[in-house]
């Protein structure tokens, strides 16, 4: 059982997908960084100068200075502003995974060549009939044959 395992744990696929995985966790806090720090600042400055990590609706009825004051008094709090900032960072990170998707489909998936028609017109009563056929099965006609 052992031994399966390991033949399990080294295969292609596993290791792919565990490097993966490291890669994409590395990705996604350079993604926070950049929406915390380069993304929201400028827009909550447009937006008169408003944190968005410390928006929140303080449900305990008490009032707080801030969103770490009502988190370390164990206040109820909704944090609406760290979910746009999450929200911020899943939009950036689905976005960069469909340009990259759609540059290694362009690479990898090479399009279908047209496929031949199996079907052809009658010149004289203008009827579908199979592009083999030497005769219209409707019109009798003697045909050319397809080249």
């Amino acid at each position: 059982m052992l031994k399966e395992f390991k033949n399990f744990a080294l295969r292609g696929n596993v290791m792919d997908l565990a490097i993966g995985i490291i890669i994409g966790g590395a990705f996604g806090k350079i993604i926070t960084s950049l929406v915390n720090d380069i993304i929201m600042p400028p827009i909550g400055l447009l937006l008169g100068k408003v944190d968005f990590s410390n928006l929140y609706l303080n449900l305990s009825g008490k009032p707080f200075a801030s969103l770490a004051d009502a988190q370390a008094a164990g206040a109820a709090t909704i944090n609406y502003g760290l979910f746009l900032n999450t929200i911020i960072d899943f939009l950036i990170v689905a976005f960069i995974i469909f340009l990259i998707i759609r540059q290694v489909n362009r690479l990898t998936v090479k399009p279908a060549a047209p496929a031949e028609p199996s079907t052809r017109e009658c010149p004289y009563c203008y009827t579908e009939i199979p592009v083999k056929a030497s005769r219209c099965p409707h019109c009798t006609s003697e045909l050319m044959p397809v080249k």
